[in-house]
């Protein structure tokens, strides 16, 4: 973006701060796709993502006060809020799974094919985790269901990049064979 742009996305995230419903509208116009892909490539459900990015919006809307240029732009701040959302919502899913585990319930399609593996399969693949080394747990965990890329994992870990890529590339190979892929 260009400077003139991002001091105009600034205004906008003021405008929003003192309750301007134009900006709001602006800035949703502007960035909803590039925020909804995110929210997709994380959660790899469009209606999950919907809701990640309608509660991001109304998060903008309510936070927008809080906003400081000098910390970041307005971008990095918008995607951070939608990245969050997403992991939460990641969260909670995994926490609704758990509970009607702990129940004995079954898991209830929608009436189309779920991707959402049964209780037997996510077991499976959970003891076939619990056998990898720390760092390849983490940098799978990392990467799949934060959403996070090889570079931003080696940040994270503080390890180099190839370091990283190594410690995923054995773990998916260990969880193909694990899992009888």
């Amino acid at each position: 973006m260009a400077e003139e742009s991002i001091d105009s996305q600034v205004l906008l995230i003021r405008a929003v701060a003192a309750g301007d419903k134009r900006a709001f509208e602006a800035l949703y116009r502007s960035y909803s796709p590039y925020l909804f892909a995110i929210a997709l490539r994380l959660l790899h459900r469009r209606g999950w993502a919907e809701e990640v990015l309608h509660d991001s919006f109304l998060a903008l809307w309510q936070r927008a006060g809080s906003f400081d240029p000098t910390q970041s732009a307005p971008k990095t701040w918008l995607t951070n809020i939608v990245r969050h959302r997403a992991i939460d919502y990641l969260r909670l899913q995994d926490n609704r799974v758990l509970e009607l585990d702990d129940e004995g319930d079954a898991i209830a399609g929608e009436g189309t094919c779920d991707p959402t593996p049964s209780t037997y399969e996510s077991r499976r693949l959970l003891t076939c985790m619990d056998a990898l080394p720390a760092e390849q747990r983490q940098s799978i965990v990392l990467a799949y269901h934060h959403g996070l890329s090889h570079g931003e994992i080696a940040l994270h870990l503080q390890q180099p990049a190839g370091t990283v890529k190594s410690w995923i590339r054995r773990a998916l190979m260990h969880l193909k064979g694990c899992v009888g892929i």
